[in-house]
């Protein structure tokens, strides 16, 4: 089963037995164990959908690793395009960033108070900020490449 998000945490698979663990969003850099097993999890590797304006305003305002938040909408062909770069970004950077996804379609509000006008557009938040933005499809590389720049600038 996929990551999730609700308003309090991250909601990961344990590896090992499969027990499902919520991962603080305080604490998502932090060494933590599975509940049922002990085994070591660590935070999420993936980009994760947000399933409402309240997860994303509680991961924004709390999570201790800098969020890349993906505005997307199923229709968009360049936004399906973008989607397994992104994927390959969140693996290849676990632990260090918090991927999310925000379905303009889904939860228009998120859309309407940032003033997406196009997508894709991807935003840095670090700080319960936002931090910088760009739009338009890209490869791994160049996601990349705009996140390190954008928290550079704002270290």
């Amino acid at each position: 089963m996929a990551d999730q998000l609700d308003d309090k945490g991250a909601v990961v698979s344990c590896p090992s037995c499969g027990q499902r663990n919520r991962l603080a969003y305080g604490k998502l850099a932090a060494e933590t164990r599975c509940g049922k097993c002990q085994a070591s999890l660590g935070a999420p590797g993936e980009p994760i959908e947000t399933p409402s304006a309240a997860a994303f305003d509680a991961a924004i305002a709390a999570s201790d690793l800098p969020v890349v938040v993906d505005f997307w909408a199923p229709w968009c062909g360049p936004c399906r395009m973008v989607a397994p770069e992104l994927a390959r970004v969140a693996s290849a950077n676990k632990g260090k960033y918090l991927i999310l996804k925000v379905n303009t379609d889904a939860i228009p509000e998120l859309g309407d108070r940032f003033g997406i006008r196009s997508i894709p557009t991807m935003a840095v938040f670090s700080g319960g900020r936002e931090r910088g933005r760009t739009a338009g499809a890209r490869p791994a590389a160049d996601i990349e490449a705009f996140i390190h720049s954008t928290l550079a600038a704002h270290a």
